[in-house]
């Protein structure tokens, strides 16, 4: 819920806008520091969740590494003054210039995805005189129970080498010469709320690594990557996701050998709940079925709707602060008073691209809604801004912060 005083600030900015709340965000760092500084874990911010120049040097100030899936990513990150021993970069599909690009940043660690990717490394180490440390990107087969389109951990996925590849790959590995084989990496996907999926990423990782000592290979590093899920419905009750739960599960389960280290991916956990997309509605459209609010924001804006029918908590913030403090009003003039259903009704909230798949929701329960009325579409500040396209021409979203407003 936005105080009134923000929300007059925002009649005065063009919609649609991206809003960040930077104290929530602090927050939210300051519990992933204090929760994984326990069990001494490393954690690197995953830049695909949002790499806004400004919540990438915020928080860069809690000495986060950064965790990177394309060249231009591994480039803002060392322009953003991200130390290049803490940046790992993976991805199933990185191109000759990229790799050299992070070659000559002498970066932490490649994520490597296949054997072939292992031999093009090899190859542009070797023609730089430089040795490159590769993680072996372990696709672990574990269900991570999140929607398919975000799950990465499964055989069918695209990601990782699969486990009945190992034998071939390591044989390989003594071949390549310009290569240090520095640890172990795996993810198996993204939002996932169900903290047993991570239960099973350990049990596997354990085995995994079993097989490893076997063969007289050892690791500093184990990367289990990212993942952990944020609340969507109620992101004022659950505005920062349970990361003392979340580390301690690794740190219960996970059998590490000596002197081996922890490292993460975390994203979404870290800045969705600071985000919201600001917007306008322009029309209110009667339909057959329905009622249509018709935003100046689409999924040129948010993607994640359109993409994979994901929810966001919708809210007309120009009616719900008068309706609630009306609310409490009445409440203590009379504490029975009961609200007529007829004070909410159903609108599809759409946008204004010309693809009927440009929906943020249907049959989203607001206040009664007119032209000009200013719409929040809640936690947003993950695959939001940074999904933004120019389709249909449209401009690119601006963007605004609490402690500059």
């Amino acid at each position: 819920m936005f105080e009134q005083d923000i929300v007059n600030k925002f009649k005065n900015i063009p919609t649609p806008f991206y809003y960040y709340d930077v104290e929530v965000l602090k927050q939210t760092l300051q519990q992933v520091k204090a929760e994984s500084d326990k069990y001494n874990f490393n954690v690197h911010y995953a830049l695909k969740a949002n790499a806004n120049n400004e919540i990438l040097n915020i928080i860069k100030t809690f000495n986060f590494g950064a965790d990177c899936v394309s060249g231009n990513e591994v480039k803002k990150a060392v322009e953003c003054g991200y130390a290049s021993e803490h940046i790992v970069f993976a991805g199933v599909g990185k191109s000759d210039a990229e790799i050299n690009f992070a070659l000559d940043h002498n970066i932490f660690c490649f994520n490597c995805e296949s054997l072939q990717e292992l031999e093009v490394i090899n190859e542009l180490a070797n023609a730089k005189n430089k040795t490159a440390n590769v993680a072996l990107r372990i696709n672990p087969n574990v269900n991570a129970n999140t929607h398919k389109y975000i799950t990465t951990g499964l055989e069918e996925n695209k990601f990782g080498i699969n486990l009945w590849e190992l034998e071939s790959v390591v044989n390989a590995l003594t071949g390549l010469k310009n290569i240090q084989l520095i640890g172990l990496h795996f993810h198996i996907g993204s939002q996932i709320t169900d903290l047993s999926s991570f239960k099973s990423l350990c049990m596997r990782v354990n085995e995994i690594q079993s097989w490893f000592v076997s063969h007289k290979i050892k690791f500093e590093n184990i990367n289990v990557g990212g993942g952990l899920g944020v609340d969507y419905h109620e992101p004022d009750k659950n505005l920062i996701a349970d990361f003392a739960a979340y580390f301690k599960l690794f740190n219960d389960f996970l059998e590490l050998r000596p002197g081996q280290k922890v490292h993460f991916e975390l994203g979404r956990a870290i800045v969705a709940q600071c985000g919201t997309l600001i917007s306008k509605v322009l029309y209110i459209k009667k339909g057959v079925n329905t009622n249509f609010a018709i935003l100046d924001a689409g999924m040129t804006e948010l993607m994640r709707p359109a993409l994979y029918q994901a929810y966001h908590k919708i809210e007309n913030i120009s009616k719900e602060n008068k309706v609630n403090r009306q609310k409490t009003i009445d409440k203590n003039l009379k504490p029975n008073i009961q609200y007529p259903i007829s004070n909410i009704f159903k609108y599809d909230v759409v946008g204004p691209i010309c693809e009927s798949s440009d929906c943020f929701g249907k049959a989203v329960n607001l206040p009664e809604t007119f032209r000009g009325d200013l719409i929040a579409i809640r936690t947003a500040g993950a695959y939001g801004e940074v999904m933004s396209s120019g389709y249909n021409l449209r401009d690119r979203v601006k963007n605004f912060y609490s402690d500059k407003l």
